[in-house]
């Protein structure tokens, strides 16, 4: 019996803890685009950004990924607010001219407990080590606005 109880526990227990979070949204801002966030741990994420790098003239198209670290939660009696500091490589340009850098963000969200929803606000540091044509400077601040849905 005790081993029939203990084999009904892992069976119960196994597809939550195998259960990874996912978010998807839109990020508004200094890069702007379609955002994922794939849970790789309780307190580790990672987090892909596809859009432009800004919605200016001259606008390139624009991708990060990005490791998210949670280091504390603060807990409402409707919402999480977790903080987020990151690394990770962004590649941003044109055709001709392809550039490649390290970021560094730090996310403050506001997870509804009631509802999979999430708004967030981030700003990075970008410092560019690849620019074919030197036409951006070597660090520049990112920034901007999202919303996230999580299945």
């Amino acid at each position: 019996m005790r081993n029939l109880v203990v084999a009904a526990l892992l069976l119960v227990a196994a597809p939550a803890a195998a259960r990874a979070e996912v978010g998807i949204g839109l990020f508004v801002g200094e890069p702007a685009g379609l955002d994922l966030k794939f849970s790789v741990g309780r307190k580790s994420a990672l987090d892909l950004l596809v859009g432009w790098d800004t919605f200016r003239d001259g606008r390139a198209g624009y991708g990060h990924l990005t490791y998210l670290y949670t280091p504390f939660v603060g807990v409402g009696s409707s919402v999480l607010v977790p903080l987020r500091i990151g690394i990770g490589g962004a590649f941003y340009g044109n055709e001709d001219d392809v550039n490649v850098g390290v970021r560094a963000p730090l996310e403050l969200g506001l997870r509804f407990t009631d509802t999979p929803i999430e708004l967030y606000g981030e700003i990075a540091l970008l410092l560019t080590f690849l620019d074919e044509n030197n036409s951006r400077d070597d660090i520049h601040a990112q920034g901007g606005l999202g919303l996230r849905f999580y299945f």
